[in-house]
Order: C-alpha cells, then sequence, then structure tokens
C-alpha cells in the first residue's frame, strides 16, 4: 500500500519505518521554565490558575486553552494523585525485551485539571489499578537537573492496595 492511498480497513494498515533526519532544540519556554526549576530547587510541583474559568494548569501554561486568558497566578499542587490510566512496558524504545517490565501512568495530580505521565515505581505491574493513590519520589537535591526526570517515579500511598471488588 502506498503512503497516500486511503485506508479502507483497519487490516490495511502498516507500519512505516524509517528515520527522518532533522534536528531542532526544544525550548521549555517562560512557564516550563519556572515548572521544571521549581522542581529542580524545590521539590514542588508548581501549576497555572485560569483567572476566568478557574482551571489549574499542570504542567504550568502561559495562556488558558479555553479562554485564552493570560495565566499570572502560580499554585503550587500537591506531589499526590491518582491513577489515571496506565500501561505495562515490556520491550524497550529499540524493542529490546526489558529485563523487568517498567509501569508508565498518567497521574492526575491532587487539585489539578492536568497532571503527569511518569513512571511508577515501588509497585508491581499486577498491583497497579485506575483510581491507584500514589505520590511523587523526587531526587535528591544534589541529583537534580531540571528536567522531568527529578521526580524518580510515583510510588503507591501508604502500601498497596486493592482495587475495589477484587480479593
Amino acid at each position: 500500500m502506498a503512503t497516500l492511498e486511503k485506508v479502507e480497513r483497519i487490516t490495511e494498515i502498516k507500519a512505516w519505518r524509517g528515520e527522518i533526519p532533522l534536528y531542532g532544540r526544544y525550548t521549555v519556554g517562560i512557564a516550563g521554565e519556572r515548572f521544571f526549576r521549581e522542581i529542580k530547587d524545590n521539590a514542588r510541583i508548581m501549576g497555572t490558575k485560569c483567572p476566568l474559568c478557574g482551571i489549574l494548569y499542570v504542567p504550568a501554561r502561559l495562556y488558558c486553552e479555553r479562554c485564552f486568558s493570560k495565566l499570572e497566578e502560580w499554585v503550587e499542587v500537591p506531589p499526590r494523585g491518582e491513577v489515571h490510566t496506565f500501561t505495562i512496558l515490556h520491550l524497550d524504545l529499540e524493542e529490546n525485551h526489558l529485563e523487568k517490565p517498567q509501569i508508565l501512568a498518567f497521574v492526575k495530580l491532587e487539585g489539578a485539571d492536568g497532571g503527569l505521565v511518569h513512571y511508577l515505581g515501588e509497585v508491581e505491574p499486577e498491583e497497579v489499578y485506575i483510581g491507584m493513590r500514589v505520590e511523587a519520589v523526587f531526587r535528591p537535591k544534589e541529583e537534580r537537573r531540571g528536567e522531568i526526570t527529578d521526580i524518580k517515579y510515583f510510588r503507591p500511598i501508604g502500601g498497596v492496595a486493592t482495587p475495589l471488588g477484587v480479593d
């Protein structure tokens, strides 16, 4: 099937493997800089709140995506939340089998309208469930570099609980 042909059935979809020789430089921007600096310097997660909509954005942004208001109010967000969705990774990016499966989750942070995609730790894949309460584990200050990996992972709060209705 040629790349530009219309797909009629899902079974016709094929992966196209290759490389595009593009290079660029990513900058975090003004809101991103403060967001990551707070994690690095103070081990805290900050969001920005919309004065009109009341939405608390995490990660922080400069403008509200709903009403386009400028976001100038910075609010500290607790480093706790719950697993909104997750996946278990068995392969790395080069499709090599991982020695131990890794858990990647979207953690909706307490009090925020958003959250972070990050690894879960101190929990086994079979113990994870939607709604699991978790908290951020920050790297020691001397190891932090102003990156999302300054949060090592999120771990279950108060040990591992079983989801409702499961024995």
